[in-house]
């Protein structure tokens, strides 16, 4: 198979689920760490999947792809997760084609976020396609694709206020704290878990608050230590959770755990604790809610606290559609042209042919005939004869497909595949 095309008769999905209709004890279900996508991507190439490529986050998972049917995604999806395809089918979605297309670009461009403007998941686009290249599991139209919703993403972000203030749901989970804890310079914090969204909830407490008090602990302590450094910050050893559970006011948990790390076993309090649990899958036991001292919050609340700079950017949606549209008919008008540029090639090689055969013809039968002349005159009929074909199979109103087959039979043009 071209591997440079998507496979013919081949569709292109987006399949996936989101925070929209999927809570944070369902979308748990269905991540997947980096090992779990690995699996997938090698699965798909061994079951003959061309081209696709795998995200999944805190908020989302998706896979965008081609195939003759959405149950094979489906089917990659739930084998390499905990989710069940009657949960898929319960919580999840399956778009098609433009649809697809349309919401890869929202996404991408922040318009599809949790937090409206949070333009973390076009890093997670691009890791994507790079671990999909490695695979050869991205085409040329898959490479485009990406290319333009970057493009997007970036216009987006530079040319309109959609992502002005701080954008992520480590900020909300700062404004949570400060809104929420009084005296916070004198309250103790501990962060667990120093991945992305860890270290950027340190970076925005310490940036809003010069806090001083703030301990981290991970489970791999030199990356901890790392952070540390940087922000001239307190840490402490995995193995002491538990005493730092019991001197803190604020926990953020912030792991990649796949299963609970903090239950209400390991709390002994002798006051108030604020949990925020900023991870997916949960990693903080629902049992802690037992105890009379904690207070939990989960990622979906923070999600759903709406304020000024929220309510700002939503009036930049219509000027970031715009600019989305803008791009994806760029890419649509270079998708569709590559679908029968090669007809057009074939079509001028097959009338320049006829052209060539005809002159020596009448070379032969007429000694005075003026082979410069019919060449300038064939060559300008050639070109209108092509012209008229390329400009009705850019038509939006013309099914490309359908009037391909056409010429190719009318003309006796061999099948092409696009290269």
């Amino acid at each position: 198979m071209d591997n440079h095309s998507p496979a013919k008769q081949n569709t292109f999905y987006a399949i996936g689920l989101s925070y929209k209709k999927a809570d944070a004890e369902i979308r748990g279900k269905f991540s997947l760490d980096d090992k779990a996508k690995a699996n997938l991507l090698e699965q798909a190439k061994t079951n003959g999947v061309e081209s696709l490529l795998v995200t999944s986050t805190c908020n989302r998972t998706e896979i965008y792809g081609f195939a003759q049917h959405p149950f094979q995604l489906i089917h990659l999806l739930c084998e390499n997760s905990l989710g069940t395809v009657e949960e898929f089918q319960k919580f999840a979605y399956v778009y098609k084609q433009k649809e697809a297309l349309n919401h890869m670009f929202r996404v991408g461009t922040g318009l599809d976020s949790q937090i409206l403007g949070d333009f973390e998941i076009i890093a997670q686009l691009k890791n994507a396609f790079v671990e999909s290249k490695k695979l050869n599991l991205a085409n040329a139209y898959l490479e485009r694709l990406v290319n333009s919703v970057i493009q997007a993403s970036k216009k987006v972000k530079n040319e309109t206020e959609i992502s002005s203030g701080a954008t992520s749901v480590s900020f909300a989970a700062v404004q949570y704290i400060f809104k929420n804890v009084e005296d916070i310079s004198n309250k103790n914090i501990l962060l667990f878990g120093t991945g992305k969204i860890g270290r950027n909830t340190c970076e925005n407490l310490v940036k809003h608050s010069k806090h001083d008090q703030i301990t981290l602990i991970n489970r791999t302590k030199d990356k901890a230590e790392k952070l540390a450094k940087k922000l001239n910050l307190l840490v402490k050893d995995y193995s002491d959770l538990q005493i730092e559970l019991q001197k803190a006011d604020v926990v953020v948990v912030a792991t990649g755990a796949q299963n609970p790390t903090v239950d209400l076993d390991i709390l002994n309090l002798k006051k108030p604790l604020l949990i925020l649990d900023l991870s997916i899958p949960k990693n903080v036991n629902e049992n802690v809610k037992q105890n009379p001292f904690v207070t939990l919050i989960h990622m979906d609340h923070l999600s759903q606290m709406t304020d000024e700079t929220l309510e700002n950017r939503k009036q930049h949606i219509p000027a970031a559609e715009n600019i989305i549209t803008e791009i994806l008919t760029e890419f649509l008008t270079w998708s569709k042209g590559r679908k029968y540029a090669p007809t057009i090639h074939a079509l001028k090689a097959k009338l320049n042919a006829i052209k060539e055969s005809e002159i020596n013809h009448l070379k032969k039968k007429n000694a005075d005939f003026n082979e410069e002349y019919a060449e300038i005159i064939t060559a300008k009929l050639i070109q209108k004869i092509t012209s008229h074909f390329a400009n009705h199979l850019k038509d939006d109103n013309t099914v490309v497909e359908e009037s391909v087959e056409w010429i190719n039979k009318v003309f006796q043009i061999d099948n092409l595949t696009i290269k």
